[in-house]
């Protein structure tokens, strides 16, 4: 896509500092470093989000994950990582090209708070949840 910020660095067209890159994916340090080492992981092919993957790019995008986030952690000395996608605006998403955040963490020293509201559980209410969204055989 001609106005993609990420569909332009893949092209070269707007530099990064790559900290990795295949046939099919590209990571590259985000300009914001949210924390010390903050990455994006993007592939190649322009998708909107995971949503709009197949399975194969999800896969591929997927797959590299582990080996960079290990990198980032042992080179970095980071104490943790968290990893993250978020899926059209809702969630957060806000460059419409998928990409997976790779956030080392430093003793939660590092000013980044990521944070779930727990909510006491309702058993039958998982149970049928789980049943309408089963998508075994």
């Amino acid at each position: 896509m001609s106005d993609c910020i990420f569909c332009k660095i893949i092209s070269g067209e707007i530099p990064a500092s790559k900290v990795y890159e295949d046939d099919q994916v590209l990571a590259f340090l985000d300009i914001t470093q949210v924390t010390k080492g903050h990455t994006l992981v993007v592939p190649k092919e322009h998708y909107r989000n995971v949503l709009d993957m197949d399975k194969d790019a999800a896969s591929t995008l997927f797959s590299v994950v582990p080996t960079i986030a290990r990198q980032l952690k042992e080179k970095l000395g980071a104490s943790g990582l968290n990893i993250v996608n978020n899926n059209e605006e809702a969630a957060g998403q806000t460059v419409f090209h998928t990409h997976i955040h790779l956030l080392p963490r430093f003793n939660n020293q590092d000013g980044l708070s990521i944070q779930f509201k727990a909510n006491d559980p309702d058993f039958p209410a998982l149970a049928q949840l789980a049943q309408d969204l089963y998508l075994g055989e």
